[in-house]
């Protein structure tokens, strides 16, 4: 048996990298997953990439009326939701201070911000006391990385909310967590840097520690972690998986 066998998990933004990556370790280890993603067809290949015990439900993290939808379809299926793993996120490379637009900032926060949190109370009528809320932070949260001002201050707000919502369901005794990849080798990095997986390791390997990207599939390993009984007595905290980039 898996570490998640008969779980139920929802995973957002999971048609590609770290999330997918993370949605096949929770179906290996036992789980049921539903998954969401914005483009249809891409959501439909993620879908077929897993194989079993997933279905996929379009929408947008930053949409209240596509949450509400996705949650009415697993309660109608499943009937609850034991793990959620708020990992849809938006960012943009390569905006000062002083080009940010209205139009911009909230796009970003409207996903990254809003959309979490609004992903994570939507989950909670379903939710049984003991569940599992893991966020996709960065180390963006702790770093003051030029050009990314709006996004390094969205993932400082989901750092936070790990905090209070820790606090807000400790009678529910729900644990809820983050999970800060650093440079991890997936499309969304490669199209934010306008580069391929060679083109990221010349930009950040001599930064880390280890001296290499990371992989989706050291996310999911994480994630997982802090899924499952192994991270029984983990709560309110910020697990950085960035080859120490952040760290030293």
């Amino acid at each position: 048996m898996g570490k998640l066998e008969g779980k139920i998990a929802v995973i957002t933004g999971a048609t590609s990298g770290m999330a997918l990556a993370t949605a096949k370790l929770f179906v290996a280890e036992g789980a049921y997953v539903f998954i969401t993603g914005r483009r249809q067809e891409q959501l439909d290949k993620a879908v077929k990439e897993i194989g079993r015990n997933v279905t996929g439900v379009q929408g947008d993290a930053g949409s209240l009326s596509d949450l509400d939808r996705l949650y009415a379809k697993v309660k109608a299926e499943k009937g609850r939701v034991d793990i959620l793993f708020a990992s849809a996120g938006v960012g943009e490379f390569g905006v000062p201070i002083e080009s940010v637009t209205e139009a911009g900032f909230d796009k970003i926060i409207n996903v990254n911000v809003k959309g979490t949190l609004f992903t994570v109370q939507k989950a909670l009528p379903l939710m049984p006391d003991g569940g599992a809320v893991i966020m996709n932070g960065s180390i963006a949260s702790v770093k003051g990385f030029g050009g990314l001002s709006v996004y390094n201050a969205s993932k400082a707000a989901v750092r936070s909310f790990a905090r209070s919502w820790t606090t807000d369901l400790q009678r529910r005794k729900i644990r809820v967590n983050v999970v800060s990849p650093g440079t991890i080798d997936t499309p969304g990095l490669r199209g934010l840097a306008h580069t391929d997986g060679e083109g990221l390791d010349r930009l950040y390997s001599d930064k880390i520690p280890l001296g290499r990207l990371g992989r989706p599939d050291e996310i999911a390993s994480a994630v997982s972690f802090l899924a499952s009984a192994d991270s029984s007595y983990v709560a309110g905290t910020e697990l950085f998986v960035d080859g120490g980039f952040a760290q030293v």
